[in-house]
């Protein structure tokens, strides 16, 4: 099984073309602007992977985790620009970086290879005067027998490092809402097994992201990695 690991929300970067559009740069700060701590957790197992991807730039240009048809393609920053500058985003931004995952994805099956991706991604503590109780969420689909295996072996190792990690499935999102997953599922509905792994962001806020989750993610993925 070869591992493939992406980052789609690894930074907050806006092209300088577009500097314009983001008065408020604060905002690109926040969680709405990229995903905490997401890049390091990547970086910190890119090691395991036989093929990975990131990207730095920000979610509100586009939104590399969603659908062409998707209403929140584009946010409120972006959403309004003419079809032609939206079109060159999609072709600079979107496309060169989703197509590279999938090609590689691709070429591996065409090798008779089984692939495993694994989405890294963080969620905020809270939203909308909601505490979302969870440390790790492992999104996947439900009615892929692989993937619920694939999980609950990993929610086991994780919890065998530390029995105080509050894993759950599909939380905070469901593993079968739109995404590059989800996506990726459909083209290859064979021989692909697609995983988010939700990180709450208080362990980075915390500066605890390296001492804890980075590592027993690391441990947990490299175990399942030499028993499957």
């Amino acid at each position: 099984m070869k591992l493939v690991l992406t980052c789609e929300h690894g930074g907050n970067v806006i092209p300088e073309n577009y500097s314009g559009n983001f008065t408020n740069k604060q905002v690109l700060e926040t969680h709405r602007g990229f995903d905490l701590g997401a890049l390091d957790l990547f970086q910190h197992l890119k090691p395991l992977a036989s093929a990975s991807s990131f990207s730095t730039t920000s979610r509100l240009l586009i939104e590399l985790n969603r659908s062409l048809h998707h209403k929140n393609l584009f946010s409120e920053f972006t959403k309004n620009l003419s079809a032609t500058e939206k079109a060159k985003i999609i072709d600079t931004h979107y496309l060169p970086y989703r197509s590279s995952v999938e090609k590689k994805i691709k070429n591996y099956r065409d090798q008779g290879e089984t692939v495993l991706h694994l989405s890294i991604h963080s969620f905020t503590p809270q939203l909308n005067n909601t505490i979302r109780n969870c440390d790790i969420g492992l999104l996947y689909n439900a009615t892929n027998k692989q993937e619920q295996a694939y999980c609950k072996q990993l929610k086991a190792e994780l919890v065998k490092q530390d029995a105080s990690f509050n894993v759950r499935f599909n939380y905070p999102y469901l593993g079968k809402a739109d995404g590059f997953t989800t996506y990726l599922r459909q083209q290859f509905p064979e021989q692909y097994l697609g995983i988010e792994i939700e990180v709450n962001q208080e362990f980075a806020l915390k500066d605890r992201m390296d001492l804890i989750i980075k590592e027993a993610l690391y441990k947990a993925i490299q175990r399942l990695a030499t028993t499957n």
